[in-house]
């Protein structure tokens, strides 16, 4: 399983995002190939800068929301 950030093209009345080469040959996806995609709004939030780094934790603040959210979208 492979995660990306993209932006969304419009193609034609539709929309896209684009798979970058690295990951489709990571995966080994071919032309018509069917996929699952699981779309989020991307969130420009620091959190750091909103809350800070905790203090006497063993993991910086980004570290632990990073684990946090790859425990909430790795279902």
């Amino acid at each position: 399983m492979s995660e990306l950030e993209g932006k969304i093209k419009k193609w034609g009345n539709s929309f896209g995002v684009i798979i970058p080469n690295e990951i489709v040959r990571k995966e080994n996806l071919k032309d018509g190939q069917k996929v699952e995609i699981i779309l989020r709004k991307s969130s420009k939030i620091n959190m750091n800068k909103v809350f800070g780094s905790l203090k006497d934790w063993k993991k910086p603040t980004g570290r632990i929301l990073k684990d946090v959210d790859k425990e909430l979208w790795n279902d």
